[in-house]
This record gives structure tokens, sequence and C-alpha cells, in this order.
């Protein structure tokens, strides 16, 4: 999408003298270059009108603006936008044109003023708010910085310590609180919103109201030698949260000049910074993210058939264990009747306890009332048979991954349940056609597959099997955006798109260490990389149990390509379970803290008897680059084959899921996004020559050997693929 063709401006001149310019782009708004350069025509007209004694600056339909298009940025990186920078519109059009104006300037903000849309406001004479509007600078977790001034007006009007809050943690603020901390000058219902901010700009004209330049403020910056240290403080706190990371670090350094050097420098400073951060590396990920994201509600051949979601009124889940419950708790969270159905009195007590200790947590956070808490906990309801599943929308299966109680629970399901009722999986591995196999209701058979904790994590994988109808996954998107989760449709295979994609992770660094290389240099090495966590402190956190349940699904489908590794088992034998026992490969203290075990040796000693592997000099001393490797391109080559296969229609969809379902770094793209930027032919060649030395688990698979033979992007899309979807 073109920035340049879209959205406009309007200016309609009043009798009392007031020019009301509206900026329109649905849906929020968005300041495209059209919209910018329209919104400086309309000002420039107004200060040449003899009949126009002051302006508004408000959003169609409600809504502000929610900040820059970012396709723009999109186009600047590819070198398409040939229109001055943002620099050029920060100095030249919002602080030259608008801020200096001789006729004064109120924002009247309904909805959202993000980003641009906030930038925008500040530059303005005063600002009016109606109650429920959204005031923030959410750029930073976009891998761009506030350039139309925000580095500058925000601290000027806040405050340094609220401003470096604001925006490097992207969090927005209510109107209320802006108002509070002088970032709005007052607060009145949406009907009244425009009369009262033309009424203000006519105040501002008459000496009744201040006329304040943002830009110009100081009373609420701190002196020098504070705000150095405040702002030394933040580049240290930064460093640790986000190491991999330039560009919050060149915002503070835009901050930094302005409070030094004064205004002007600072926003040439920040215009400079602004040009140099699209072009980073962490910035083309976070961007293709950004739309990557939204792209993962459209599946060709389901939503693009004019289908309309059916109402999901109730839903029941059997199980409550921790998934279960999880899913229970996301789904009363968003107003959904629960029934929660379990084997007996003693079960059902603890999956509806771990259900409330969810909660619980909420209200001890501050983030949920005491009176909300009790009336989201009364749409849950315990059962112990299935008669109260008569008029159920959607049923989610979420037991332990076992086939034969699986099939029991769907032959059951299909007696009682309404003929219109979802059946849905929770399943992380095991084939959903098997699943079925005692039913005769395979179109609405379907995988709704949360990630662990369910209530926290943000990604839905929907599975689709041949035969699940385009109606139940229509149905499933939408239940997945009101419980505030992404959703990914997948097609059906073991362990799905997620699963499958990362099996060869921790396979890959068993096999390192049964060669000679040290455990705790790889959780190391893949932690600075930017995953939350190493292998093998993930292996612990989920369970050996499960570890073992996962890795068994995988040995039995693609046997040719695992390493089959013992040092779980053996661990398992002495006990070992993971985090929940305090042993697996750290030690745990009372607080879950995780600390190096010395007598892990004896284990790997003893699996690589069993295995019959060698030390390897080189595998044992291998640098941080080669670990990343050697550990994440088997995940790559696996990903190529889900890509290959059709079992994910788009690469960005396998990205998402790698990003939201194992935590791979988000600055990074994802998974195909991060193998393009270092080349097919590279991975291959690396795949190539290991697979020669240690065997078929390194293997480039055919996809991946034939674009990297020929150096095509690996993301490509699949033109002859037999799509699984």
């Amino acid at each position: 999408m073109d920035s340049r063709t879209k959205g406009k401006t309007v200016m309609e001149v009043g009798g009392d003298g007031v020019a009301v310019i509206t900026l329109i782009n649905p849906p929020v708004n968005s300041l495209s270059f059209d919209v910018l350069y329209n919104l400086k025509s309309n000002y420039e007209e107004a200060l040449s009108r003899n009949d126009v004694k002051a302006i508004v600056i408000t959003g169609a339909k409600g809504r502000f603006s929610g900040g820059f298009d970012i396709s723009g940025f999109g186009e600047m990186q590819k070198g398409n936008v040939k229109e001055p920078k943002a620099g050029y519109i920060s100095i030249d059009i919002i602080t030259d044109l608008l801020e200096a104006a001789r006729k004064p300037s109120v924002a009247a903000i309904d909805g959202l003023a993000l980003g641009g849309g906030l930038e925008l406001a500040m530059a303005c004479h005063a600002r009016i708010s109606a109650p429920a509007a959204q005031l923030g600078l959410p750029e930073l977790q976009l891998g761009v910085i506030p350039g139309f001034g925000g580095t500058q007006r925000l601290p000027r009007l806040v405050g340094l310590t609220k401003a470096l809050e604001m925006i490097l943690t992207s969090k927005p603020v209510k109107a209320e609180e802006g108002h509070s901390l002088g970032l709005i000058d007052a607060v009145v219902p949406p009907a009244e919103l425009v009369t009262t901010a033309r009424r203000w700009a006519l105040d501002i004209v008459g000496r009744r109201k201040p006329w304040v330049s943002s830009v110009s403020k100081t009373d609420k910056l701190p002196p020098l030698g504070e705000a150095r240290e405040i702002l030394t403080f933040a580049k240290a706190q930064t460093l640790k949260r986000a190491p991999n990371m330039k560009h919050p670090l060149m915002c503070l350094d835009a901050i930094e000049v302005g409070i030094v050097s004064g205004p002007r420098a600072g926003l040439e400073k920040e215009a400079e910074v602004a040009s140099q951060v699209v072009k980073l590396d962490t910035t083309k990920g976070l961007i293709h993210v950004f739309f990557s994201q939204r792209g993962t509600a459209k599946v060709p051949g389901v939503t693009d058939r004019g289908l309309v979601p059916r109402k999901i009124k109730k839903v029941a889940i059997i199980g409550g264990g921790l998934m279960g419950s999880g899913i229970a708790t996301a789904l009363i969270l968003s107003n959904y009747p629960v029934i929660l159905k379990e084997v007996n009195e003693k079960f059902l007590e603890a999956g509806i306890g771990r259900v409330k200790a969810n909660l619980q947590s909420r209200v001890r956070k501050g983030s949920m009332s005491q009176e909300k808490f009790e009336k989201t906990m009364s749409l849950l309801k315990g059962s112990l048979d299935y008669e109260s599943f008569r008029d159920v929308d959607m049923v989610i299966e979420a037991v332990i991954e076992n086939i034969s109680l699986k099939q029991q629970i769907f032959a059951d399901l299909e007696k009682y349940c309404p003929q219109h009722c979802i059946l849905a999986s929770n399943t992380s591995t095991i084939d959903l056609n098997k699943i079925g196999e005692r039913t005769k209701s395979q179109d609405r058979i379907v995988g709704a597959h949360f990630f662990s904790p369910a209530h926290i994590m943000p990604l839905l994988e929907i599975v689709r099997t041949n035969h699940t109808s385009a109606q139940v996954i229509v149905d499933l998107l939408d239940v997945g955006k009101k419980i505030k989760k992404t959703p990914v449709v997948v097609g059906n295979c073991t362990g799905f798109a997620v699963n499958r994609m990362f099996f060869p992770y921790t396979q890959a660094a068993m096999f390192l260490v049964e060669c000679g290389a040290d455990p705790y240099l790889i959780d190391r090495a893949i932690s600075k990389f930017g995953m939350p966590m190493g292998p093998f402190r993930l292996c612990d956190l989920v369970g050996f149990g499960v570890a073992i349940a996962t890795a068994t699904q995988f040995i039995e489908n693609f046997s040719e390509r695992t390493y089959k590794s013992m040092i779980i088992p053996l661990m398992q034998e002495d006990k070992r379970a993971g985090e929940a026992t305090r042993k697996g490969f750290y030690l745990y203290d009372d607080k879950r803290k995780a600390k190096p075990d010395p007598e892990l040796k004896k284990y790997i000693e003893k699996a690589r008897s069993i295995s019959g592997v060698k030390l390897d000099p080189k595998l044992a001393n291998l640098s941080e680059k080669d670990i990343i490797e050697m550990t994440f391109f088997p995940v790559v080559n696996e990903a190529c084959r889900v890509f290959a296969e059709g079992i994910a229609v788009k690469a960005a969809d396998l990205d998402i899921a790698g990003i939201m379902g194992m935590g791979f770094p988000p600055y990074r793209g994802g998974i195909m996004f991060w193998a393009d930027s270092i080349g097919s032919k590279y991975i291959y060649s690396r795949l190539d020559e290991w697979s020669k030395a240690y065997g078929d688990f390194f293997k480039p698979c055919a996809f991946l050997a034939e674009r990297g033979s020929k150096g095509v992007p690996l993301s490509a899309p699949v033109k002859q693929a037999s799509s699984r979807l």
C-alpha cells in the first residue's frame, strides 16, 4: 500500500473565525504524506485568510490520529519515497509552520493520539481531549523513534522522567492522566470537544488563555546535572533490557541534545536519527513483524469468501490442568461463559482453583478490581459429565497427549454436543485426523493450539485438516481476536507449525553438548541472541515429561532426521524432571532461581557412551556465532519443509508463529526473515558441510537446497506447493 496516495484533510471556516481542519484517513486517520501535505496547504491558506483568527485540528469519526502511516517507513526502506524526509516534516511543517504560526491552534483529541498524531497535537498551542482518548508515543516498538518533534516536546510538557517512561515503554496514557501531567489542557465530553476547542482557540487570541509553544517550555525540565544523571540511568537500563537494539539509545541521544543544546539542536538531531534508524536491520525486522502480524488473519480461500463469523455464546473446556485452566482464564476474561469439565471433584476443584489464582494475580497487581474478579469468575461453571454440553457452541479439549483418550473424548462429544458445535483440540503434536478417527464430524474438527501459559501467551495456532470447513476457521479467527490472541492458521501435521519448526532446536543443542560443548555457554549465547532463555533452561521450565512426549512424536514421524539424545531420560531415572523438582539441567532454590549443576557432567558422559558420539574439539570450543548457527539453522531447515509442504501459506506466518509461540526475537523479524537476512546460499552451505561431517540431522531439505544453490530468498512464495490448507 503506497502511503503517498492515501488520505486528505478538509478545512471549514466558521462564522466565529475559527478554521477547523479535519484529518481524514480511515481507519485511524494515519498521517500519510498526502495527509501531511494537505494539512500544510490548509494551514497556509488559514494563515493567509483575513477571516480566520485561529485554527482547530481534529480527526474524522472520533479518532484524532493513530500516527504516521507506517507503510511510509517500508517505502523509505525500499528507497521508493522521493518526498522530503521526516526531518523536513518535523522542522519545516510541524515546528516552523504550525507551532510558529501567528495564529494559535488547538488540537481537539478524541479516540487516538498516538505517535505522529500526538506529536502533531503537541505542536498546537493547547490540547483539549475527550475522556477515553489514548495519548502516547509507541514508535520504539516499531523500531523507529518519534520523528515529528516528540523527543523534544514531550519532556517539556510532562517532565523528563515521565517522558522517558512513555517513550521507552511505548505505553499510552488516558486523558485524565494526561491532564494531570500537563499534556492535556482540558478534558470534556466528546459532544463538546470541537466547540470547546474553538472557544479555547479564541480565548488564546483574546489573551484569556495562555499561548504556549511546547518546544520552548523549560519549567518542567530538571537542572542540567540532574537531567544528565536521569539520562545516564535510562541508557544503562535500556542497554540491559535491549542489548541488541540501537534505536532506543539513539532516541535518548536526541532527547539529550535538546536538553543540553536547546530545542532547535534537539529537533535537528531527532531528524538525523529518524533518517538513520529506518536503515537498521532491527527496524526492518520490527516493521516486517508489524505488517505480518496483521496479515495472519487473511487466509486465502477462507477469509475471502464473504463468510460471517457465527456468534459463540458458550464454550466448554475438557481438562482443568495448566493448559485447560489457562484457556478458561483467557475466555472468561473476554466475557465468554465457560463450562470446565473434569473426571472427578478433586481435579475439578483444582482446575477452578487455578483459574481463580490466575485472576487473583491480576487483583494483586492492581490490574483487576475485586468486583471485576467476582463478575469474571461467575462466568465459569464446573461439570463432571457431558449433560451441560448440549447447548455449547464450541468445545476445546485440553487433556494429556494420549491419542486413545482424545479419540474417546471426541466420540463422546459427537453424542452430546449440538450439530453446529465446533470440536477443537489443544493438542500440540498429535495429528488431528487421528484424533477424529471415530467421529462422523470431520468438518467441524479443528486444532486450537494455545501456548503456555494460555492466558498470557499471545499466539493461537489454528490447525485445519483437509476436512475442516472454512466457516469453522472463520469462527475461530473471530474468537482468537476477541480473546486478544494473534491467530495463525496452519495445516495439519505432526507438531503443526511452531513445535515442528522448533523440534530440532533442542536436539541440536543436545548434539552439541554430547560432542563436548558447555550447555551453560549454549544457553548464554542463545539468550544473548535474544531468546527469552536457552534450550536447556526451557526444557527445565516445561518439564522433562513434556520434552519426552514431544520428542517421541518427532522420532516416530521423522526418524530419518532426528538426533536421539539420552540425557533427559537418564536424568528422569534419577527423579529429575526440571524446575518442578528443583533439579534438571540447573539446580533451583526456593525462589526458583537457576544455577549450574556440576553433576550434569555425569549424565552427559553416560549419554555419550550410549550414543557412541565422540568428543569433538571443534564443537567443544564453538564461538557464539557458531552456537547460534548450529542451533538455529536446523530450525530454518525444518521451517523450509513446513513452508514447502504448504503447512503455512505464507513465510511471514511462520515468522509470527515463531516469535509469539517460541519467543524468537521480534527485532530479528522471525525465523524466515532472519534466515533471508543471512542468505539462503550461506545457510545451505553450512548445513551441507555439517551433514557430511555429522550426519543426516543437518542435511538440507530439497527446498532449501534448491533455493540455497541459486541464492533465492527462502521466504519467496511457493508457486507449486500442494497446500495442506
